[in-house]
């Protein structure tokens, strides 16, 4: 009698087993349709769900992988590549996937504007100083020009050069964001160090050179 139950029992164990793999194949299928109609959401939903029921497979992260991917999330794609590397490490598949959202990640990093290209032979603390320097040389000469009653051409010509030095360092220390870039996920720290740097540079134009800390996007 207890073998008869065991059987039993056994029985209804292989039955539960079959059914709950026949129905992670059907999903599986249905995830696969899903993508291959162009219903990333959906397919990325449906992989997601087989990897919450515990279908941890190396082929489920490289399609969950590959739906990200044709979705546009590159990050999230890149990481589901790596999960499957994780769990077979000779998936040339996932390995080439993997290189290639790289690349497109890294395509959309953000790239410096034409004045930061164009204004980075120097550094902030160099600029500050700069200004700093053109500034008191430019009000000099204008002290001069006001207090004295000849008027020397000398005197007229370094105030000119000092005032457009001094704008240059200026515009060299002044950040300037591109409105055509989104900006990125750590954007409201970095911006807030990034701007802090920056005016405290153009402070110490006015009270004399400080040591400013690094850019650090620079």
């Amino acid at each position: 009698m207890k073998i008869r139950g065991c059987f039993i029992a056994a029985s209804l164990c292989a039955l539960s087993i079959s059914s709950l793999s026949a129905q992670a194949d059907s999903d599986f299928a249905k995830a696969n349709r899903d993508f291959a109609q162009g219903h990333f959401k959906e397919a990325i939903s449906g992989y997601e769900a087989l990897i919450r029921d515990g279908q941890w497979t190396a082929n489920v992260f490289y399609d969950l992988g590959n739906a990200y991917f044709r979705a546009g999330d590159f990050g999230r794609a890149i990481l589901n590549y790596e999960r499957a590397l994780a769990l077979a490490q000779h998936h040339p598949e996932a390995t080439a996937n993997l290189q290639i959202a790289r690349d497109e990640a890294h395509a959309l990093e953000l790239q410096p504007s034409w004045p930061e290209r164009y204004l980075q032979f120097a550094t902030v603390n160099q600029y500050s100083v700069t200004a700093a320097v053109a500034f008191w040389v430019a009000a000099f000469c204008l002290a001069a020009l006001i207090f004295t009653p000849r008027r020397s051409a000398a005197t007229i010509s370094l105030l000119l050069v000092m005032v457009l030095v001094f704008a240059g360092a200026i515009f060299a220390i002044w950040p300037f964001p591109d409105p055509g870039e989104p900006p990125p996920a750590a954007a409201p720290v970095k911006r807030a160090k990034f701007l802090s740097s920056r005016l405290a540079a153009i402070v110490s134009v006015f009270c004399g050179p400080l040591l400013v800390e690094a850019d650090p996007e620079s």
